[in-house]
């Protein structure tokens, strides 16, 4: 039923403004709607991103949305440490860690929270 069909991500954030900043300005989505005050939706490849105004912004404690970057993973975390974005480091089974990425075999994927807390993941596949 759902299986050819596209999912949005959706995340909580407390202020749009903020949020607009950190997606739009730092990871360099683009706004394809901006619903008044309590919601933006963002282009990401060929899928969307929404973000909307929420008192539990920041509450879950696992990752929010992952971004499959390919090849491109370090190269993309250079540049996003550049803008001033501080990756997470997590001991996990199996996980090597090498400066701000972890590795599990040819699996390399890295975090770093939104202005809200809310994880966000690189993967490489």
């Amino acid at each position: 039923m759902l299986g050819d069909k596209e999912a949005i991500a959706t995340i909580a954030v407390k202020d749009l403004t903020v949020a607009r900043k950190f997606y739009e300005g730092t990871l360099g989505l683009e706004v394809v709607n901006a619903t008044g005050t309590e919601a933006l939706t963002f282009k990401t490849g060929r899928a969307e991103l929404i973000v909307y105004r929420s008192q539990y912004a920041g509450t879950n404690q696992a990752t929010a949305v992952n971004w499959r970057v390919g090849d491109e993973i370090e190269a993309i975390v250079k540049a996003l440490a550049a803008k001033g974005v501080a990756f997470e480091h997590y001991d996990m089974p199996g996980l090597t860690q090498k400066g701000d990425l972890h590795a599990f075999g040819e699996f390399k994927t890295a975090w770093f929270k939104d202005p809200d807390g809310n994880i966000v993941s690189l993967m490489n596949r």
